[in-house]
């Protein structure tokens, strides 16, 4: 009777994340597919796609990290019935997120230059350049899309922004397919064609989203008389005071992995690959606990916004539930096949490459064994972090996350890795460091807060 309370939603918290999960696959996938049809081009084309696109992530990370900002005030504004304010929020995230996606493309083209600071070669910068041109378009229908992904997900319809995501994914590969191979008479564009087939696809995704929300009666109510809806300065504060700390949390995550990347570089050719390998299958894991983020975030906001506080602890706490669960089935996978998995990625039958390979394989699978260790921690700092946000608290946990990956993560991973022999696997218990003390501290601060909000509550209707 007592799982029973928790359980008995597991069905509709993955009704909620399960969209979001196929979108982030499909995204994952599309990425795949243009590595394997540029890495066909030649190494300087595919570093040179590498590099735009370390500066692309970043960026992305600040647009996306934002907009988040909007789903948990929609979730309250909807929870109750709060027409108004919905269309107050969702108009001031969007000006504020078009505003933002403008500012991150100018930035884009002013770092330009750093690419020659950065000690590439020469041809790989260049190369690069005229791609991070084009990509940086793209970050402007991007995040405007984000702007009506997150309204969509505050109004619990994840499904459409998933339909756009698909779209989107077919899309960007048949176009990269034409483009960068010169095909159906079109000409050979090489990585130009795959900055085309990803802006074009960015661009279908924003005004196909644009166009379905439209024929949805929820929407619909929500967005009648937008345009009549009076700029309101404490709206945009509001929104600023959400987004800006979730920005960063996102951010500081982001440039933790970098790192990470940049590390295992330092180590050598076979380290490096070891840890692409590690992370990519780690990555795939990631959307589970990113889905119920969303989840998390909705439902939490749609509690907070009715003042149910117990009902708002219990729905959180199955949420963490089904999702520590999930992590410790790709934990045991992990540990099982932690010496298979990475022979997928290697050429196994090239007798020039076996050292190299015996190498990498024995590196990522001992990277693969700490990996199954914070796939659960990772997982209840993402979810912890999506029921924060969805209780509009994000000033600490960004303190927390900073902590917890610059202070902790970092310092560790710097040094084991360079330091001592544990090489790679010191940069990934590094990571395990920094993603469980943010777990522990982040569901700690979701413990705390709240039982307060319940006993404030107690206490407010005992007067």
């Amino acid at each position: 009777m007592f799982l029973e309370a928790y359980t008995k939603e597991f069905n509709y918290n993955l009704k909620l994340a399960a969209p979001v999960m196929l979108g982030m696959l499909g995204h994952t996938f599309v990425s795949l597919v243009d590595n394997i049809m540029v890495g066909q081009l030649g190494t300087a084309e595919l570093a040179a796609v590498s590099l735009g696109n370390s500066f692309i992530f970043i960026a992305m990370s600040l647009g996306i990290g934002f907009s988040t900002a909007i789903t948990p005030l929609i979730a309250e504004a909807d929870s109750e019935n709060n027409k108004i304010e919905g269309k107050l929020c969702f108009k001031h995230g969007l000006i504020l997120s078009s505003v933002l996606s403008f500012l991150l493309f100018g930035l884009m083209l002013l770092a330009k230059p750093l690419m020659h600071l950065m000690k590439q070669p020469e041809e790989v910068v260049l190369l690069a350049i005229p791609y991070l041109d084009l990509v940086a378009v793209s970050l402007i229908p991007l995040i405007i899309f984000q702007a009506f992904k997150q309204f969509c997900d505050g109004l619990s319809l994840t499904i459409y922004p998933m339909y756009a995501a698909v779209l989107a994914n077919v899309i960007n590969v048949l176009i990269n397919y034409v483009l960068i191979f010169g095909k159906f008479g079109f000409p050979q564009m090489g990585i130009m064609g795959a900055a085309i087939g990803t802006l074009i696809s960015r661009t279908v995704m924003l005004v196909f989203l644009i166009l379905i929300v439209k024929y949805n009666s929820k929407i619909k109510q929500c967005l009648n008389d937008i345009r009549q809806i009076k700029i309101d300065k404490l709206m945009f504060k509001k929104i600023l005071a959400i987004g800006i700390p979730s920005s960063l949390q996102m951010v500081f995550e982001v440039v933790f992995f970098t790192t990470a990347i940049w590390l295992s570089g330092l180590l050598g050719e076979n380290p490096q690959s070891a840890n692409q390998i590690a992370l990519n299958l780690s990555s795939m894991t990631f959307m589970i606990a990113s889905g119920l983020s969303v989840s998390a975030m909705v439902r939490v906001g749609n509690q907070k916004g009715l003042k149910r506080y117990k009902e708002l602890r219990r729905i959180a706490f199955s949420i963490f539930m089904i999702a520590t669960l999930f992590a410790v089935v790709f934990a045991i996978l992990f540990f099982i096949f932690s010496g298979i998995l990475p022979k997928m990625y290697l050429d196994l039958n090239d007798p020039t490459k076996m050292v190299d390979n015996y190498e990498v394989i024995t590196i990522a699978s001992k990277l693969l064994l700490i990996a199954a260790v914070f796939q659960i921690t990772d997982t209840i700092q993402v979810v912890a972090l999506g029921a924060l946000r969805g209780m509009q608290d994000v000033k600490i946990p960004t303190f927390i996350t900073f902590v917890s990956y610059w202070l902790i993560g970092f310092p560790i991973s710097y040094y084991l890795s360079l330091y001592t022999d544990y090489k790679s696997s010191g940069i990934w218990i590094g990571l395990l460091a920094g993603l469980s003390a943010s777990g522990i501290l982040l569901f700690i601060r979701f413990n705390y807060l709240s039982n307060k909000l319940i006993i404030q509550n107690s206490l407010g209707n005992n007067e």
